[in-house]
């Protein structure tokens, strides 16, 4: 993924993937495309790699704590 949309959410009362899903919907009305990929602080999610709702979640400490990098993954 090379472009994608930076999102903020600290949370952390709600589960990783409803704030992922939010993040996503957001993303869906203003681009009008549906992500795939999301990458989060080791802290954020505190698991490895998953899929959650269809989007692919991946670790990276080069994205601060509760911020998601959500977009379209095109290969």
């Amino acid at each position: 993924m090379k472009i994608g949309m930076l999102w903020f959410n600290n949370d952390t009362k709600v589960a990783l993937e409803t704030r992922v899903q939010q993040a996503a919907d957001y993303y869906r009305n203003k681009y009008g495309k549906t992500p795939n990929m999301c990458f989060v602080h080791p802290n954020t999610q505190g698991v490895g790699e998953y899929k959650a709702n269809g989007i692919e979640l991946h670790t990276t400490r080069t994205v601060m704590p509760n911020h998601f990098w959500i977009g379209v993954n095109i290969e």
